[in-house]
């Protein structure tokens, strides 16, 4: 059979009524998996763009792209047989049909009267003049929405339409899917793109062994991505949601469980628990631990007191007191001569890990700093005066064990850096390490403790889903003294007020961080501002850092110091303006959410949030987290120009809760986890239809990992299957 080669060829050569069947005869012979979305029918560049925001290059992406409900349209009724508020699909023919201008509202209306053997009907679309070129009278259709009843009749608002003469329907007489869209891509774009792609579902590997789909009664993968996008019926569904929830917890459940077994074969060293030393050090400080510190603290000793590598999150609420809870455990291994490496994402963070390591230990322990820039000492005195003389004795004293607590960003992964005694690692912010960085430093010595530690509350029910048989320690209490920090939802005739507020904040010696989402008002991504439309974003009116500088250090506060700090700086710049913040050099810090972890303030009493619900209850929590550090009563201002019911309850709900925890579980009820923590950072973003409730398929997955896992060499597509899974995931 010869092809012709020209698009334009091919789509002449279809006749109307058997378009889809051909074009997916065409598609099925020349498309693979990998084939870019620009090769379908119907993608033009704009369209290549606009798939592109969803995260669709290729045919593969664009069958995982699954759907996130279903419009009812199979029941197939007669004319008579329809019923006011019913979704319904008719199969009719089209009598009349015709446009028309309405004079009231100047919009054209196209009314079609429709009729089966048993009546007619009268139809309505709004803004769609085309359609009269697509539909003629005498055509059979299938029509799906809802019926309206009026004194005249039943009519059909805006339904989808679909020619009879089609072997197999998309938007008409079946469960319908409704995907996620993004601006310039329509429902019925999305899903006819899918129906030239549907059939290469049958060329998907199966990696599943047959075992573990006979035993868990799982349907097979292609089975399983057809119905997911269009099912026969509602068991088909059924079964193919059931099958793909499965895959994506089993491969979480897997690699925890695999972990766990490798874990269980390496020897660590013992790090004995020296109590005299450590409860000393507990009565010296000045302010007694929480009871989740003590808990937390005395779970990871004893871990450590073990020769099996500790493998512990340290989850804990904004302010919870993480960092005395690693301290507590890095003396206790410098008690037993060994090495802490404690790493940190961004240099800020690294610092202010090493200002509080000083603080609390310092007469104890001798202590380095190493990043890309900075490089410090705490116990001991450089001899050189240069900065790579300085380095060199900072390595040699590192590399020969002089210095028990190592604290720095991805310079400690370097070749360079040797631990001869390393004994405890500790990961801060680890979801914005990658799996080979955490590997790296781990390795770094024999067996090692490992401790990841993370400001973001997660959930215990989300974390064992994420992490299997990773233990896990909760820090859910705040210190005692800490003041509640006071949260207002600032409707806009109010924005005034809050700027006087703020003033007043200022004149008592206080000072204010503002966020913005964008640094500037074309924030380019590849050449274009790119923004996915959700429930909780609806317009590209942001807020910028820039902008809100000029008109806050210009307009709104010109007796004021306002500066102004955005990720695309350098990290010596970024250093300087946080410390001169932190020295009350000025007053005002405008930022984009580069201060969201880490950055300690104590004097910031004010969080002013821009466009705040462009940032998840979790993300505006953390902000929130920067002010309230000290003995000053600190306020937190959330501003959104959006009207949307959905987002005022959620902002609402922000404002009258405190617990980071209970934050985190009410997202991800309303937006999912892959939103909540981040669809490229972790292993969430292959949980597109799991949820926490979901807790059979969890239970099960989790048998099927234990499984799989004793025997694990005799499941080479497993192994591809989990290794394509870490290379694309940052999870611990």
């Amino acid at each position: 059979m010869v092809l012709p080669r020209n698009k334009t060829k091919i789509k002449n050569s279809f006749t109307k009524g058997c378009f889809f069947v051909k074009i997916r005869l065409y598609f099925s012979l020349i498309m693979q998996l990998n084939t870019p979305v620009s090769a379908l029918t119907r993608v033009g560049e704009a369209t290549q763009k606009y798939l592109a925001r969803l995260g669709v290059k290729n045919a593969r992406e664009l069958l995982y792209y699954f759907p996130f409900r279903y419009e009812d349209y199979s029941r197939l009724l007669k004319i008579k047989q329809l019923t006011e508020g019913e979704m319904v699909t008719v199969k009719v023919k089209i009598e009349l049909i015709s446009n028309k201008r309405t004079p009231r509202w100047r919009k054209i209306i196209t009314e079609a009267l429709v009729s089966d053997d048993t009546g007619s009907l009268r139809v309505v679309w709004f803004n769609q003049p085309f359609l009269i070129k697509n539909l003629k009278p005498g055509d059979l259709v299938y029509l799906s929405g809802k019926v309206q009843t009026d004194m005249i009749g039943s009519e059909l608002l805006s339904p989808a339409y679909e020619k009879v003469t089609i072997k197999e329907t998309a938007n008409t007489a079946r469960l319908v899917p409704v995907y996620p869209l993004t601006e310039g891509i329509t429902q019925k774009q999305l899903r006819f793109l899918i129906t030239q792609v549907i059939g290469l579902a049958e060329r998907l590997p199966e990696w599943l062994p047959d075992k573990i789909r006979r035993d868990f009664n799982l349907i097979k993968l292609g089975d399983a991505v057809k119905g997911i996008h269009f099912p026969d019926d509602q068991k088909h569904l059924d079964l193919a949601t059931h099958r793909l929830k499965f895959d994506e917890v089993f491969v979480l459940q897997l690699q925890s469980e695999l972990a766990r077994l490798e874990k269980n074969t390496i020897t660590a060293p013992q790090i004995v628990f020296k109590e005299a030393e450590i409860k000393e050090f507990v009565q010296s400080l000045p302010y007694a631990l929480t009871k989740a510190q003590k808990i937390a603290a005395w779970e990871i000793l004893k871990d450590t007191g073990r020769t099996v590598p500790m493998n512990r999150l340290l989850s804990g609420d904004v302010g919870s007191g993480k960092t005395i809870v690693a301290a507590i455990t890095a003396f206790n291994a410098a008690l037993n001569s060994l090495q802490t490496a404690v790493m940190a994402p961004t240099e800020i963070l690294a610092k202010q890990h090493f200002d509080s390591f000083v603080k609390l230990l310092g007469g104890k322990v001798k202590i380095a700093l190493l990043t890309r820039s900075q490089i410090y000492l705490h116990g001991l005195d450089f001899t050189s005066t240069s900065k790579k003389g300085q380095k060199e004795e900072l390595l040699a004293k590192v590399n020969g064990g002089e210095i028990k607590i190592v604290i720095g960003t991805h310079a400690l992964l370097n070749e360079d850096v040797v631990y001869p005694n390393l004994g405890l690692v500790v990961v801060d912010e680890q979801h914005r390490f990658g799996v080979n960085q955490r590997r790296i430093i781990k390795s770094k010595g024999e067996g090692v403790h490992f401790l990841s530690m993370t400001a973001t509350p997660i959930p215990r029910s989300l974390a064992l889903m994420l992490y299997g048989d990773l233990d896990i320690s909760i820090l859910n209490e705040m210190p005692a003294g800490r003041k509640k920090i006071l949260t207002r939802l600032v409707e806009p005739h109010n924005r005034n007020k809050a700027y006087e507020f703020i003033r007043a904040q200022v004149k008592t010696g206080r000072q204010v961080f503002v966020i913005c989402p964008l640094i500037e008002e074309k924030e380019k991504n590849g050449g274009e501002a790119i923004e996915v439309l959700s429930p909780y974003s609806l317009t590209n009116d942001k807020k910028t850092v820039m902008t809100e500088y000029e008109k806050l250090s210009q307009k709104i506060f010109p007796d004021l110091k306002v500066n102004y700090l955005h990720g695309k700086m350098k990290s010596e710049e970024k250093e300087k303006i946080m410390q001169d913040f932190k020295n009350h050099v000025f007053d005002i810090l405008v930022s984009t959410s580069v201060v969201e972890v880490g950055v300690d303030v104590p004097n910031a009493a004010v969080m002013m949030i821009e466009d705040a619900e462009k940032f998840g209850l979790a993300q505006l929590h953390q902000f929130r987290g920067r002010v309230g550090r000290s003995v000053h009563q600190s306020y937190c201002f959330i501003f959104t120009s959006n009207t949307s019911q959905k987002v005022l309850d959620r902002l609402k709900f922000f404002e009258g809760t405190n617990d980071g925890f209970k934050l985190a579980e009410h997202d991800l009820e309303i937006r999912g986890p892959g939103e909540v923590y981040g669809t490229v950072q972790s292993g969430l973003m292959n949980l597109r239809l799991a949820k926490l409730t979901d807790r059979e398929i969890i239970k099960i997955s989790r048998e099927a990992a234990k499984t799989v896992a004793k025997e694990w060499d005799k499941y080479p597509s497993l192994k591809k299957e989990l290794k394509e899974w870490e290379q694309k995931v940052h999870l611990e």
